[in-house]
């Protein structure tokens, strides 16, 4: 399977006293204006791809970031609930970005060691890299020999092409939104062939 993986355009900022809505835990803002420039440019790219499938996740701002490019191709979006991004516990609806922009200690040592739990009530590296994981060896059983799109989340790009190359789990977090990295998947062997190809935006 040769999997084209689209990270969501920038979402509404993050204001104190005024988290975003949440589903199932995990914050659920919507498209900014600019992450809906990001999804027509994402589309604009990828119009003229043979593509077989797209794939979303359970938050809106996939499926927003997605529907331009739906649209053109006349594909269906098929929900994966385990690329969702990493559950960021106490800190999900927007409280994760407020802290990390002001420095947190806690952020500070998820940082330092690779590790989501370190902030409270978070899912751990390891359980978000074994949702991703199983995630991605579906899709490449139900899809082999083609080639799909799935619009994430930075940290499940992070997770996937962490796992794709051994690299230490956060090595690959801060995709840019819009962005495109890419996959090859041979049973349960994963090759990197492109990380952030921001060339459309």
């Amino acid at each position: 399977m040769d999997l084209l993986l689209v990270r969501h355009g920038e979402s509404e900022p993050a204001r104190p006293g005024q988290p975003f809505p949440l589903r199932d835990g995990h914050g659920d803002p919507s498209l900014h204006p600019r992450g809906h420039e990001q999804a027509r440019a994402v589309a604009a790219r990828l119009r003229s791809e043979t593509l077989h499938a797209i794939y979303v996740t359970t938050l809106r701002r996939t499926h927003q970031t997605a529907a331009p490019l739906v649209e053109r191709l006349g594909l269906t979006p098929i929900v994966e609930p385990d690329l969702r991004e990493v559950h960021l516990g106490d800190w999900d609806g927007g409280e994760y970005r407020i802290r990390a922009a002001n420095g947190d200690p806690a952020w500070q040592r998820a940082l330092a060691r690779h590790e989501w739990g370190e902030i409270p009530g978070a899912e751990t590296t390891a359980a978000l890299q074994a949702r991703v994981r199983a995630a991605l060896l579906r899709l490449a059983a139900a899809h082999a020999d083609q080639r799909i799109a799935a619009f994430v989340h930075g940290g499940v790009i992070g997770a996937a092409l962490a796992i794709a190359t051994g690299a230490r789990p956060f090595a690959f977090n801060g995709a840019a939104n819009g962005s495109i990295s890419r996959l090859v998947i041979h049973g349960e062997e994963m090759t990197l062939r492109c990380y952030n190809d921001c060339a459309h935006l």
